[in-house]
């Protein structure tokens, strides 16, 4: 019979027989490949089985792993962007159609809306154009909002078809630099090849938005009091009507006011969609009762964050006439305001009319535009002209990027670029 301290030493060489046959098993194998391998190579390797999360980017000791390093990210095109949303309403279907052929670039995107006031039949016109024009469907740039959005000029609803836009070209698109907003009442005064020209050397990150913090008569006639645009929720269009109180000035955020044209960054325009924080969706609430609110938003917005402060230009890129005293609506351009135009330097103009004289004389003179053609660039090939797509990074500048780079180096000049930021 096996007695019980015999049984407690058989016990004891059973529990410890497998541990010690493993850790042989292991000295035998480490023994190996350091033989096999060098051991300076088989630590390293075993310390990569217990640390995969190795930083691709380092090395260890003296050693590389040439499969971890991260290719660097492809340099961006020296030809800039541009992503323009070019709006209009009842009756503005070939305006529309002429200000987007001066505007074209294959290199370009283009979202196209004509709001729910405009019959049904124009706004499908406007898609067959599209489709049937055999630049377009080749390129593939340019779309048009199929459902479309109520939009009344004095109320909230022209921000939000503005948003609209910017959402849709931030998920189609990961490459544009900067984002347009144009009325079909807009024309451009340079050629696309001028304007992308004009940008190429200029930091990605800069935007041009006409601003500042005087409100004057428009803190209490636009700021205080209450409105509610029924376009928020009516199908058909109607004027603002007033609510009461009033409402004093807000102590949160300052407020700015300026022009409703802009060029705006792509990290800009990111920011009041996405908004990381909730700055760009408190004022969107705010200038829902906002009489005006395109003309104040995306103003108030860039100037209450610190980190796009110092991206601003205080100017739109746009000639605008305004009446004396300013009306609600800017002077109509005619061809007597052509001289000023020019010798403005700036890339846009507005408000036009249809098929007027002096968009005739722009075409001839300042775009080299023929007979309803696109504005001729570096782009083009074929016969006729710019009937085929070439190299869409070709640019072929004129004398309207002589013009527009002198006005944009005006404005970034030290002293007047940096004491007109949000003033």
């Amino acid at each position: 019979m096996m007695r019980l301290k015999d049984f407690k030493s058989l016990h004891f060489e059973k529990r410890w027989a497998f541990p010690i046959a493993i850790a042989s098993i292991m000295s035998i194998f480490i023994f190996a490949t350091c033989f096999n391998l060098g051991t300076v190579s088989t630590v390293y390797k075993i310390n990569s089985l217990f640390n995969s999360r190795v930083d691709p980017g380092k090395t260890i000791g003296n050693f590389e792993e040439g499969e971890s390093q991260v290719p660097p990210p492809p340099p961006r095109p020296t030809v800039p962007r541009f992503a323009y949303l070019v709006s209009g309403s009842k009756g503005d279907l070939n305006k529309l159609w002429r200000t987007l052929r001066a505007l074209y670039h294959p290199w370009n995107y283009y979202i196209l809306h004509l709001d729910l006031e405009s019959p049904i039949e124009e706004r499908m016109e406007l898609a067959s154009r599209v489709e049937s024009d055999p630049v377009f469907a080749s390129v593939g740039n340019v779309h048009v909002i199929e459902k479309a959005n109520m939009v009344t000029y004095t109320g909230p609803t022209m921000v939000s078809n503005t948003l609209h836009a910017c959402a849709i070209l931030l998920k189609k698109y990961t490459d544009w630099d900067w984002f347009i907003n144009l009325s079909a009442s807009d024309y451009p005064l340079v050629t696309q090849d001028d304007l992308l020209f004009s940008f190429r050397d200029l930091k990605r990150d800069l935007n041009f938005i006409e601003h500042t913090s005087r409100l004057g008569w428009k803190e209490r006639q636009r700021a205080m009091p209450l409105m509610v645009d029924p376009g928020l929720y009516q199908n058909t269009k109607s004027n603002i009507f007033w609510a009461q109180p009033r409402r004093g000035l807000p102590t949160a955020f300052k407020l700015f006011t300026g022009s409703a044209w802009m060029i705006l960054s792509r990290s800009f325009v990111e920011y009041c969609i996405w908004g990381w924080d909730n700055l760009p969706r408190t004022l969107l609430m705010y200038y829902t009762n906002f009489v005006s609110s395109p003309e104040g938003y995306f103003h108030t917005v860039i100037c209450n964050s610190p980190e796009f402060v110092p991206t601003v230009v205080n100017h739109d890129m746009h000639f605008i006439s305004w009446d004396r005293p300013p009306k609600q609506h800017p002077h109509v351009l005619n061809i007597n305001d052509t001289a000023n135009m020019i010798a403005s330097g700036a890339a846009f103009a507005r408000k036009f009319k249809q098929d007027t004289l002096v968009l005739d004389r722009i075409d001839s003179e300042l775009l080299q535009r023929k007979n309803g053609s696109f504005t001729p660039g570096g782009w083009c090939k074929g016969d006729p002209s710019c009937s085929k797509v070439g190299n869409p990074t070709r640019v072929k500048p004129g004398p309207g990027a002589k013009r527009l780079g002198q006005l944009i180096d005006r404005l970034l000049q030290p002293p007047v670029f940096n004491e007109s930021q949000c003033r």
